[in-house]
């Protein structure tokens, strides 16, 4: 379902946000704005995920994130809405084999089948769209390596709820983080949203984290 979803808990304080819009409805990421004192609204946007044919990796998790910032856009355009949009997407790249989101536990225990053992790369892609149309984007890459995983534990993980829609079928805030045996980057980007990148951006745009400045 697309359209705006307007949350006051997911708003610092007493104070609602008007004019800062995430345009995404993972969880994590809201929760990562909130941690670091940013007030938002949530737009939620649907696209095409799919690979496009010779696209790397980088391209492809760069071109999610920016077409999601853009469908955010054109629906605060046809509510004659205007304001920042920050969009972002993630994915796993693995031995040259990109991994989205699992489709089933099948699926999910195949992913970490191919993940045990290895070293990957974690892509978190984030697209930043200011209030006169002007696009900035930044990707953050970032390596883990998985210890090697018994079947066993694959499948009893695969069977929960926790890895359904996360990229890489696992989330590295939850029970996963006892397969990880090393992190090379940023934490927040593994779990969906890179903070410091993220700051960077929307400071460019004119937003203020420390005095928490939303346009008003």
């Amino acid at each position: 379902m697309s359209g705006l979803w307007l949350k006051d808990t997911l708003t610092i304080g007493n104070k609602p946000c008007k004019m800062i819009y995430l345009a995404s409805s993972s969880p994590r990421r809201a929760e990562l704005l909130t941690q670091i004192g940013v007030q938002f609204n949530i737009i939620r946007v649907d696209i095409d995920e799919s690979a496009q044919d010779g696209e790397s990796a980088v391209d492809q998790v760069t071109r999610l994130s920016r077409e999601k910032a853009l469908k955010g856009r054109e629906q605060l355009h046809a509510m004659n809405t205007k304001g920042l949009v920050l969009a972002a997407d993630t994915l796993i790249n693995c031995q040259g084999r990109v991994l989205g989101k699992p489709a089933s536990a099948e699926h999910c225990c195949s992913m970490l089948q191919q993940l045990s053992g290895q070293t990957h790369q974690v892509l978190s892609s984030i697209a930043v769209i200011n209030r006169h149309g002007e696009l900035s984007e930044k990707c953050s890459v970032n390596e883990i390596t998985f210890r090697n995983l018994k079947q066993q534990e694959i499948e009893q993980y695969c069977s929960s709820t926790e890895p359904g829609d996360k990229a890489g079928a696992y989330a590295i805030q939850g029970k996963a983080a006892i397969f990880i045996e090393h992190i090379s980057g940023s934490y927040s980007a593994v779990m969906g949203l890179p903070l410091f990148e993220t700051a960077s951006l929307l400071h460019q745009a004119g937003y203020n984290i420390q005095t928490n400045n939303n346009y008003e």
